[in-house]
């Protein structure tokens, strides 16, 4: 990863600040690491930075998918009750 890094920040010009070293990149997928629970359930410390960031990618879709399988579902149980009733109070309470 290295190598690909240096090369890419001599090709950009290098000398900006902006540049995050490899420490930094080291902590951050870390940090996500312990984010995921198909990763930090794991016995094994060792994952490699890639796996951390397709397992964060895979985890991103699912958390879309149960949201959008969540809002369907509220919206047909909206359909379906008394917007009067305690019970829409209650949901009403819940999004708010």
């Amino acid at each position: 990863m290295s190598g690909r890094r240096s090369s890419r920040s001599r090709q950009s010009g290098g000398s900006r600040n902006n540049n995050i070293s490899d420490d930094q990149i080291a902590d951050l997928v870390s940090k996500l690491q312990q984010l995921l629970p198909e990763i930090r359930n794991r016995r094994s410390d060792k994952v490699s930075a890639s796996k951390v960031l397709q397992e964060t990618c895979n985890y991103i879709k699912n958390l879309h998918r149960e949201v959008d399988d969540l809002s369907d579902r509220l919206s047909q149980l909206l359909a379906t009750t008394d917007m009067d009733s305690d019970q829409a109070a209650i949901i009403r309470s819940l999004l708010m």
